[in-house]
């Protein structure tokens, strides 16, 4: 297990921790790598009930790496969630579908087929791909001092590639938050069914926990087949299919910016993005 995600087990739950606190638990690939060991870790262990998903420091994730020292994106990835070939030696729209199929989309699908409950414990930002992975989590418990956004419509992309806003924001304030890119509260993610619990930041590690021991005695079969039955639901409802068309669009969006300016993030760089989600 490397350095940028910890693992502890308390009792029958599992305790995995994004830990790059410097730069707000921003996601390179060696993350994602490790967020994987650490879940099927999790999976493998028969006293393992639930996951809680967590970050270091002031900020559950600010994220995908865009520009921090160890970011990784053009190293070769390790094929887990999706059978495609190496992108490092191709060019274009090539290059960053491969990646992207793998480490971003691919792995958040994985992620949520876990058979054994997962719950984001999230404090401070939670901003683009830092929905990603609290969405691909059962539940979600949030401090009252958490934001959320998906400020990425300010890159020319029609939100992050795991694209679940329809359907755990709901239509109508899913366009709010994609066509502004403003930050909403934990109340207000509350309010619309996105978040399970709010409580004061001095409890939500008490709180989380105590939620997780709840799940944790319940029959694990059970619980397995419950969490298939939803996401089996949810699937029925067009999420799968629809995540599929927009991560064309997506890319559509990477491919149109890289051919009028020389860049597939239309020049956000990690300060012009922390701006935009204020």
């Amino acid at each position: 297990m490397t350095d940028v995600v910890q693992y502890e087990t308390r009792g029958r739950i599992a305790l995995v921790t994004m830990n790059r606190p410097r730069y707000r638990n921003a996601q390179n690939s060696k993350m994602t790598y490790a967020l994987d060991a650490a879940f099927g870790r999790a999976v493998d262990d028969p006293e393992v009930a639930v996951i809680v998903l967590a970050g270091a420091g002031d900020h559950f994730s600010a994220g995908h790496d865009i520009g921090t020292p160890e970011r990784d994106a053009d190293t070769s990835f390790e094929r887990r969630a999706a059978l495609w070939w190496d992108h490092t030696d191709k060019a274009g729209a090539d290059r960053r579908y491969a990646r992207e199929t793998e480490v971003y989309l691919g792995m958040c699908r994985r992620w949520r087929e876990m058979p054994k409950p997962a719950v984001a414990m999230v404090q401070g930002a939670c901003i683009a791909g830092g929905l990603m992975l609290a969405w691909v989590c059962d539940l979600i418990v949030a401090a009252d001092d958490a934001f959320f956004a998906d400020p990425v419509l300010r890159m020319g992309i029609p939100g992050v590639e795991y694209f679940a806003h329809p359907w755990v924001l709901g239509p109508r304030f899913a366009r709010e938050v994609l066509f502004t890119g403003e930050r909403f509260s934990a109340r207000r993610a509350y309010e619309i069914g996105m978040v399970n619990r709010v409580v004061p930041r001095a409890e939500l590690e008490t709180s989380t926990f105590e939620l997780a021991e709840k799940i944790a005695a319940m029959p694990a079969f059970g619980l397995a087949l419950a969490k298939r039955a939803i996401n089996q639901c949810e699937d029925c409802m067009g999420m799968r299919t629809g995540m599929d068309a927009v991560f064309g669009l997506h890319h559509v969006a990477h491919a149109h910016n890289a051919e009028v300016s020389a860049d597939p993030l239309a020049g956000m760089d990690p300060a012009a993005m922390k701006k935009a989600a204020q």
